[in-house]
């Protein structure tokens, strides 16, 4: 083989590698950019809530007696537990919705306390009735009614924090897929419109993260109205 024919050979071979890398530069710098495109991405957050009436009332009835005489005690203990109940009954509770703890019987003598300034009971009960139930208009109802028992004598409890009634919502479960929905739904308007004034092009889901359900009071006057809320977190990748 000629000198000449070996430089030539030597040119093509040298100019068909270079053409090679060229190429293959250009590839990797086109997947290069195309990863880096898909990188691009806004997170945004989606919110949802509702107002719905609570479903369940838990409702504490406390009251409180004294004396000297422990057994009388309980007999009149039982006694306005009766009363109570009858009450309660009138209103058209049931037997179901209504329950009875055992009373809690303080000595105070038996505690240190003494009689040095004044004259005390020996003896302090506190006697529980609780109404569970899911007529939360008639617990609402019945409780301004509750002045009736104090009329006849009993020191109720109204203002004790363990006698606080609680209002309670049940019924997550059927809110949650609409709600999730709803809060998707409005993640995907907010990086819509970060992407038109971005001017990019909103593309799929990169990643998404449902928040915790929360149920709270609406405001302090008026716990039988819950507010739920959720709050999405949705991950959108984005494009030019």
């Amino acid at each position: 083989m000629s000198s000449r024919s070996v430089v030539i050979g030597a040119f093509v071979l040298g100019a068909l590698l270079c053409a090679g890398l060229l190429g293959l530069g250009r590839s990797v710098t086109q997947g290069f950019l195309a990863a880096r495109a898909l990188e691009r991405s806004v997170t945004v957050k989606g919110l949802s809530e509702r107002e719905v009436p609570a479903d369940v009332a838990i409702w504490p009835i406390r009251f409180s007696e004294a004396g000297d005489d422990l057994v009388a005690l309980y007999a009149s203990i039982e006694q306005n537990n009766a009363r109570v109940v009858e009450f309660l009954k009138a209103r058209g509770f049931g037997a179901d919705e209504i329950s009875t703890s055992a009373p809690s019987i303080v000595d105070r003598e038996a505690q240190g306390y003494g009689r040095s300034d004044g004259p005390r009971f020996r003896y302090t009960a506190t006697s529980s009735l609780t109404v569970y139930s899911t007529r939360v208009e008639q617990v609402r109802e019945t409780m301004n009614d509750l002045v009736e028992l104090g009329k006849q004598g009993l020191a109720l409890s109204q203002q004790d924090y363990e006698a606080r009634t609680q209002f309670l919502f049940t019924g997550l479960n059927a809110l949650k897929p609409e709600m999730i929905e709803e809060a998707t739904r409005n993640a995907r308007e907010v990086a819509s419109r970060f992407a038109e004034d971005s001017e990019s092009t909103l593309g799929k889901i990169r990643r998404a993260s449902q928040g915790q359900f929360s149920i709270e009071d609406r405001d302090s006057n008026t716990p039988h109205v819950k507010k739920v809320r959720v709050v999405s977190t949705v991950e959108y990748y984005l494009s030019d």
